[in-house]
């Protein structure tokens, strides 16, 4: 019985984690744009109970990319500035490898509920 129970709270760990790593991909795609920002990026670990603890969110600190727009406010006197570090096609991925993983935790939650309720049924007979 604590397996199963158990299961769910690993689920559960394995659903916040991806919850919390596509709201910084999320960040990352509004602010893709924006001059000087720096892609963020998530790591985990394995928690005390089996599951998945979130570990601190780090900046990418690979090089901005260098834009030519001489309107542009933030242009220096050779007309570029530095726009951020986010690439695109890497956070959709992320985004599409985040979502898979939280299907697949929410999967096996809904596995591990319904083994739950099987046994109290067989229980209460």
């Amino acid at each position: 019985m604590s397996d199963l129970l158990g299961s769910l709270s690993i689920s559960a760990s394995g659903m916040t984690a991806q919850t919390q790593r596509l709201r910084h991909v999320s960040e990352n795609i509004a602010n893709a744009d924006t001059p000087g920002y720096h892609r963020k990026t998530i790591s985990f670990g394995e928690a005390m109970n089996g599951g998945v603890t979130p570990g601190p969110v780090r900046l990418d600190r690979s090089d901005l990319t260098r834009v030519y727009d001489p309107s542009n406010p933030l242009a220096d006197a050779t007309g570029h500035y530095d726009g951020s570090n986010v690439d695109m096609v890497m956070e959709i991925a992320d985004a599409r490898e985040a979502q898979r993983s939280y299907e697949a935790n929410l999967r096996m939650f809904d596995q591990a509920r319904q083994m739950t309720q099987s046994l109290f049924d067989l229980l209460r007979r």
